[in-house]
């Protein structure tokens, strides 16, 4: 049987020749690269993430060669439960499909602790409430399943978070967010049987706050219910959003800013795993994360 290094070798190089114009890109790209890999990945050390949110998580960025290039330990959990070397867009096609900040995560990840192999399982979806990632909720049911048919070949690792835009339209959503979230990181741990399971926050925009046309006047109010979060849930972590633009639209982050964005979602989870004083330093890490950890 061949070696897990040999196989994954084998599978970066058939997915490099496999690319394919940027408007033709898909999270499927490189399918003769990445058949079923259950056997493979089912003995090595498969550190998984979940990827909730909105449309800011799944990616609305301009997808550059650096975003389908697939590093040969970070895999994708398909919508077909498959998985595959990750490439951009790992939300899958769709018209307005981009990069988010998941791949550089990933990657990232991958280059921190060199022992494993990154597991991405994305969830978000564009336009959606926090009360449908409510327990009780569509969106809450389909992440938990997704987990759960993921966590077969490896271990949950973590979560990230980037959602609240559609929250901050309205000042009884915005008003409500904290609480609101508070209870779901919970009742999402419960229900995956993990209750120390790392979940870092992204916060929304700060461009949101002076749109020309202003159609998220709680914007602050959404990001300084994030900002909250590691004082009153242990365990997690929020990243702001200091510096990142749009892509034109005073929505979505650009390119730029979602590889950023990964790089501080790196950072804060690294800084959660408990033992990060034993791998080293993320390259050009610039995150500032305010983190409430026990042990």
């Amino acid at each position: 049987m061949p070696s897990l290094s040999l196989k994954l070798f084998s599978l970066a190089l058939a997915s490099a020749l496999a690319w394919v114009p940027c408007s033709q890109v898909s999270a499927a790209s490189p399918q003769e690269a990445s058949r079923n890999l259950g056997p493979g990945l089912e003995k090595a050390n498969l550190q998984i993430y979940l990827l909730l949110g909105q449309s800011n998580m799944h990616g609305r960025g301009r997808i550059e060669t650096e975003d389908r290039t697939p590093h040969p330990r970070v895999f994708v959990f398909t919508a077909s439960n498959r998985w595959e070397l990750a490439v951009e867009p790992i939300h899958g096609v769709a018209p307005r499909a981009g990069i988010g900040p998941g791949l550089a995560f990933g990657k990232l990840m991958a280059a921190w602790n060199t022992n494993a192999n990154i597991g991405l399982v994305p969830c978000a979806v564009g336009a959606t409430e926090l009360k449908r990632w409510e327990r009780g909720g569509d969106l809450f049911a389909r992440a938990l399943a997704r987990a759960q048919a993921a966590r077969r070949q490896g271990a949950l690792a973590g979560i990230l978070w980037h959602q609240g835009e559609q929250d901050s339209m309205t000042a009884t959503n915005a008003n409500t967010y904290h609480d609101r979230l508070v209870k779901m990181i919970g009742d999402l741990r419960a229900d995956l049987g993990s209750p120390r399971l790392p979940f870092v926050a992204g916060q929304i925009g700060q461009f949101l706050y002076s749109r020309r046309v202003q159609q998220t006047p709680y914007a602050k109010a959404v990001n300084d219910a994030l900002e909250q979060i590691p004082s009153d849930v242990p365990f997690t972590a929020c990243v702001d959003s200091v510096g990142l633009t749009h892509v034109g639209d005073e929505v979505h982050f650009d390119g730029t800013s979602q590889r950023e964005l990964g790089k501080r979602f790196a950072a804060a989870m690294q800084k959660l795993s408990g033992d990060g004083e034993q791998r080293p330093s993320l390259p050009d890490g610039k995150a500032e994360a305010r983190a409430h950890h026990q042990r």
